[in-house]
């Protein structure tokens, strides 16, 4: 690759060994503009880093991406798996004794985990890959106000829970620095991101509740009457430093995980610094009933759309289909409903060996033609007024191999398993992952991937701090919604994923998971000997609530076939 031996001229240039590039920008969003990891490995995936010496290139991805890393950058990068490695596992530090990096795309949380404590890293002034290539945003999209009541708390509410903590920490100021939690806080909303209405912002809090709003200003202009906060001032970016300039404070809070190097040092230099978790993280983990039932209603049109799709891909009459066919088709079922807006994230649609790819995205170049006997697999999901939403669906075409109906049926029960789990007695994350791999896990298979990611309201549709992991310790508790999607993917055969999105919900005192996603599952693939009478019972009841759910948006042949399925 041209970017690459570009690269290493400037490393050479710099007295560097090696060079380290993020797959995120300087707000550390699950998109990136610009996307510089991929400018230099062509990798195209939604996390990772790469490390570019002068004999070896490293991409570190996660299990998800494996397989699609080494499609699309295996000639060039060495594929390293993380969380199990990273840089401080592999390379030798008495080799490489100065590793540069931009501080405004990392954090110190992230270079403590790539890197340890033994390396020499190298603060760089200027972005090494936008030397080579810089992509320019060509818009300046305004923000939006949400009102009241869709969000269900008034920005004064908001303000005064979080100063509370605040002043628990007994810090005098604190530094939102993750956009979504900006928006969260003052119920706005952004363009900066094509899958998330996220504003590109961040803002600091005082002791006296006084905000300053830090973004491009330009993109303001429209709401700054509509944010009804006496307390606030509006800043271009630039302006952050002259700003902590001229505040008062002596102890300040950040959150090390999403404040940049660079910004840390800019309030390190005045300040006493209180390193916390942003608090936002938490209150927006937990959704208010408002948010739930806004949630509710997006899924259920939702789900009327993907069961349209269903339907009309299961009829015989239309097979010949491409990938990309299929989801422009979906999106035109979606597009058909007022309320939605967007995909929350770009559309998965995989069949026969792409489907084993597990965040595969079909080109021009990957596009295939399916064919009868492919197991087709579709991950996708929408912004709608007000909601986000996400499901997975895994259909086939014709009569599948019976070790194929085994695997699915056994994906299906760790799905069953994760739905019906006793959130009393299981409320961790790790705990009910070992549910969810349970049944594959018996006959030696598993999947590289969480069972499941929080999601936000109207916002992210990956959000923290809760999930259903290996690793997450997290205590679900009541208004938390997650994704419930174990899979299995065997490489360049076939992929199956069955995934709903289900919240937490207080009954009499106790706590269970209740499903938002409302389409059906394909009993094609289903082998019903291998499950038992309560998850026979589970299917029924769920899909007796999808058609009391959609019905009413479905014509009479679609009625007749979601029936057959019940």
């Amino acid at each position: 690759m041209k970017a690459l031996s570009k690269l290493k001229k400037l490393l050479k240039n710099h007295n560097l060994d090696a060079y380290v590039i993020p797959k995120n920008d300087e707000f550390f969003g699950e998109y990136a503009f610009p996307n510089r990891l991929k400018t230099i490995s062509n990798f195209s995936g939604s996390a990772g880093f790469a490390v570019i010496t002068y004999s070896i290139n490293y991409l570190f991805v996660d299990g998800r991406y494996l397989i699609q890393s080494k499609i699309e950058s295996g000639r060039d990068f060495k594929i390293i798996e993380i969380p199990y490695t990273y840089p401080k596992d592999i390379i030798n530090n008495n080799l490489f004794k100065r590793i540069g990096y931009d501080p405004k795309l990392f954090t110190a949380t992230t270079l403590e985990r790539y890197f340890g404590y033994k390396y020499n890293l190298i603060p760089l002034n200027e972005n090494l890959v936008d030397k080579i290539f810089l992509e320019k945003e060509t818009k300046e999209n305004l923000f939006f106000k949400l009102d009241k009541k869709f969000v269900g708390e008034s920005i004064s509410s908001k303000i005064n829970r979080l100063s509370r903590v605040i002043k628990k920490y007994r810090s005098d100021s604190i530094f939102v620095s993750a956009p979504e939690n900006v928006a969260w806080l003052l119920n706005i909303r952004g363009r900066d991101n094509p899958n998330s209405p996220i504003p590109n912002a961040r803002l600091i809090l005082d002791e006296n509740k006084r905000i300053y709003f830090f973004t491009n200003l330009k993109k303001i202009k429209n709401i700054k009457k509509k944010i009804n906060y006496k307390k606030i001032k509006f800043y271009d970016f630039d302006r952050f430093y002259d700003v902590l300039s001229k505040l008062n404070s002596s102890l300040f809070t950040i959150d090390k995980s999403t404040c940049s190097i660079f910004n840390q040092g800019l309030i390190k230099s005045r300040f006493r610094i209180n390193n916390h978790e942003d608090p936002i993280y938490n209150f927006k983990s937990i959704k208010n009933k408002i948010e739930i039932k806004n949630m509710k209603d997006a899924h259920i049109i939702d789900g009327a759309a993907l069961t349209k799709f269903l339907y009309w891909i299961k009829q015989e009459k239309n097979f010949g289909f491409d990938e990309l066919f299929l989801e422009k088709k979906l999106e035109k079922f979606r597009k058909k409903n007022k309320q939605y807006i967007y995909p929350s994230f770009n559309t998965i649609a995989g069949s026969g060996p792409n489907s084993a790819i597990i965040h595969y995205r079909s080109s021009q170049k990957t596009n295939r033609k399916i064919k009868k006997k492919d197991i087709f697999l579709c991950d996708s999901g929408g912004q709608y007024k007000y909601g986000t939403t996400d499901v997975t669906r895994t259909v086939c075409f014709s009569k599948p191999t019976q070790r194929v109906k085994n695997i699915f049926t056994r994906v299906l029960k760790g799905h069953i398993a994760v739905a019906i789990n006793d959130l009393n007695k299981f409320n961790k994350g790790y705990l009910i992952d070992k549910k969810a791999r349970s049944a594959l896990n018996k006959i030696n298979l598993d999947y590289g991937h969480g069972t499941g990611h929080g999601v936000g309201f109207f916002l992210n549709v990956h959000e923290g701090p809760q999930s259903i992991s290996k690793f997450n310790s997290v205590e679900l508790k009541e208004g938390m919604i997650v994704s419930n999607e174990p899979g299995y993917y065997e490489e360049g055969k076939f992929g199956i994923r069955i995934e709903n999105l289900i919240y937490v919900e207080k009954n009499k005192n106790r706590l269970q998971f209740k499903n938002l996603t409302m389409a059906p599952i394909d009993k094609d693939l289903i082998n019903e000997k291998l499950l038992n009478p309560s998850e026979k019972e589970y299917l029924l009841k769920y899909n007796l609530e999808v058609y009391g759910k959609i019905s009413k948006f479905l014509n009479k042949k679609e009625k007749n076939w979601l029936l057959n399925l019940i």
